[in-house]
């Protein structure tokens, strides 16, 4: 259960070598969070992170999760809640893919949908249920300003993140009066290792400010949170221009250059990058 302060004392995070997850973990964690499942495939960094939250002074387990495995979510993630109540769980996890290659390649276009819009769904809702079975929790879902209205330069990664942001209010409205809050968090370009060395989106914010405005939201018991909230004015402002002039914007986080309409010599085939 939360404490006196509202804070959760139970977390897991959904994809446990996020940067903005393991971010959010250390605020809570000062804010006594005692207890931390990381839920990602088992890698060093995975094992490393846990140590480091250890050191913190938290009681820190590892589960293995697979976005893209829905099959073993209910079993895997269902094995958490037995232990012991959860107060809030932190959907973390995604792709970012490389526009330029997954128009080229559609079996990378759907992986980029399959994790972060079909894995999302199928751990979201497991996670949901527990929450409501249990009475209580906060269920905090990572989205992005991609997904308020998909640009030409990035609309694999920013239409999955759309279809993200839709499930995750509506499961917030489905909830509502249950015990259960669903808050949808829209961060823009975050500098990271990840975007370590990218051309910097305007706007730009850090994992660490990520974090403190997920702790600020659950505080506050927020639906939504843009990060920084002077996002919220200018997607406001940019669902209204005109789409001829909208195809010409630049994406708000990093991606790959779009192929269709260019020479497919030299596309940049860079390796999917996981989500700061």
């Amino acid at each position: 259960m939360k404490d006196a302060f509202g804070a959760p004392q139970s977390l897991l995070v959904l994809g446990g070598t996020s940067a903005i997850g393991l971010a959010t973990a250390r605020r809570l964690i000062a804010r006594r969070t005692r207890t931390v499942w990381l839920a990602g495939r088992p890698s060093p960094a995975l094992e490393s992170a846990a140590a480091e939250l250890r050191e913190l002074g938290a009681y820190v387990r590892t589960v293995a999760f697979d976005a893209l495995d829905s099959e073993s979510h209910e079993t895997a993630l269902g094995k958490i809640f037995t232990e012991g109540d959860i107060d809030m769980v932190l959907l973390a996890f995604g792709i970012l893919g490389d526009q330029g290659r997954d128009e080229e390649e559609p079996l990378s276009a759907v992986r980029v949908a399959q994790t972060n819009y079909t894995g999302a769904v199928s751990a979201g809702l497991v996670c949901a249920g527990a929450l409501q079975a249990q009475g209580h929790g906060s269920l905090v879902v990572l989205s992005s300003v991609a997904g308020e209205r998909a640009r030409r330069a990035d609309f694999i990664y920013g239409s999955s993140k759309a279809g993200l942001d839709a499930f995750a209010q509506g499961l917030g409205d489905a909830l509502h009066g249950t015990g259960v809050h669903v808050m949808v968090v829209r961060p823009g370009f975050v500098r990271s290792k990840m975007t370590a060395g990218m051309p910097e989106a305007p706007l730009a914010t850090t994992p660490d400010a990520v974090a403190e405005a997920v702790v600020t939201g659950l505080r506050r018991r927020s639906e939504t949170v843009w990060v920084p909230g002077a996002l919220r004015v200018v997607m406001s402002a940019l669902r209204h221009v005109p789409r001829p002039l909208f195809r010409r914007l630049p994406a708000l986080e990093p991606v790959g250059r779009p192929l269709i309409g260019r020479s497919r010599r030299g596309t940049h085939a860079s390796g999917v990058a996981e989500m700061p």
